[in-house]
């Protein structure tokens, strides 16, 4: 079927797609818009976890400092190329990270970079509280599960509910990016200032 060029544009402007990419997914799903662009991000998803283990080497490193200059965030974020990195969207997606992190407090970028000595050590409050709260014995696992799931989520950046849109995870937002922009993007590292408060560095 032939594809009007004002949908294939309004396709183009909703997802970031290539030209040819949308048309594609729209002869795909018969003109219809919503499958078309449900069809993109599966597309874009599944492409975005073989680009996972890329090198990214290049990217830039983002400045914030919310308005009283009381908490300022330094965020490096990386992609494939110097082409991707100088991109609005690229530098777009850093800006947002470094407001996250002014805004949200993260510790670390994912929870493999958390000691096992304070996953531990978390437990074991978990575990002694569940116990103080009278809870059974072949629950109690499950239940120290459950609320490290809840701290994970808490203290690293990548299992945050993003601030601009609570329904989408951190995590998820930079693999949004990945399918959009067709490179590995990692957040390598950050670090947080607040007036009066220790260092909190990731990486």
């Amino acid at each position: 079927m032939r594809i009007p060029t004002d949908l294939i544009k309004q396709l183009r402007a909703q997802t970031g797609a290539g030209i040819l990419d949308c048309r594609k997914a729209l002869e795909a799903t018969g003109g219809d818009l919503e499958a078309a662009v449900a069809y993109l991000r599966e597309k874009g998803l599944a492409a975005a976890a073989k680009r996972a283990s890329r090198e990214a080497n290049e990217g830039l490193i983002e400045t914030y400092t919310h308005p009283g200059s009381r908490v300022g965030v330094i965020v490096e974020v990386n992609c494939e190329t110097d082409f991707v990195a100088r991109t609005p969207e690229f530098r777009t997606l850093a800006h947002d990270l470094a407001l996250h992190i002014a805004a949200m407090a993260p510790r670390y970028v994912s929870r493999e970079e958390i000691p096992e000595e304070v996953i531990a050590r978390e437990k074991e409050s978990y575990r002694a509280q569940a116990l103080r709260e009278g809870k059974p014995e072949h629950v109690i696992e499950r239940i120290v599960e459950g609320r490290l799931k809840k701290f994970y989520e808490e203290v690293c950046l990548l299992e945050q509910s993003f601030i601009k849109d609570d329904d989408l995870k951190v995590g998820d937002l930079i693999t949004n990016k990945i399918a959009q922009l067709g490179e590995n993007i990692v957040v390598r590292r950050f670090t947080r200032y607040e007036l009066g408060e220790s260092l909190n560095e990731s990486g």
